[in-house]
């Protein structure tokens, strides 16, 4: 996919991961943190992570696209370095996110009894939990940082600095 309406795909397509990849990470660290938003995210959580993991690679190759088809430069050149770290954060994110979906689904019920929540461990779910921070903040801070990257070259020398005129033609 290199072309959405005229458009490349890539300025398009970097608004989902800039959406998904943050809200998986405040999901994924809410549940796993929180026993009760697991249960309540239940298999929410892992689709979002898969959906915001495929996101990366398909914005990753528009991007590769992209870059063939505008001029030279290191700030685009840095913006595809960075671009290229994303997806082990994005990947991470899913593995735990399906790691603390697993864990917080609820055992059949036996006869007369509720269900039990499998999430009862607390060393795992301190592991789980520090690893779920972890990646999701470095998940977080490496979308801004593609992100700034990515505004930068873009937008640097293409616009004037101080206005050119009115907006009403005067």
């Amino acid at each position: 996919m290199t072309l959405i309406n005229g458009l490349p795909a890539h300025v398009l397509l970097v608004h989902v991961v800039v959406v998904l990849i943050p809200l998986t990470a405040l999901a994924l660290v809410a549940a796993a943190l929180w026993p009760r938003a697991a249960e309540r995210l239940g298999v929410l959580l892992p689709v979002l992570a898969f959906v915001a993991l495929v996101s990366v690679p398909l914005t990753t190759h528009a991007g590769e696209w992209l870059e063939r088809h505008v001029q030279d430069d290191a700030l685009v050149r840095r913006h595809t370095e960075l671009g290229d770290g994303l997806l082990p954060w994005a990947l991470g994110l899913f593995v735990l996110a399906a790691v603390v979906w697993w864990a917080g689904r609820r055992t059949p019920a036996e006869p007369g009894r509720g269900g039990t929540m499998r999430w009862s461990a607390l060393p795992v779910r301190i592991v789980v939990g520090v690893l779920s921070l972890a990646v999701a903040t470095g998940a977080v801070v490496d979308v801004y940082r593609i992100g700034d990257s990515g505004a930068k070259a873009a937008w640097h020398d293409a616009y004037a600095k101080t206005a050119t005129g009115s907006r009403d033609g005067s």
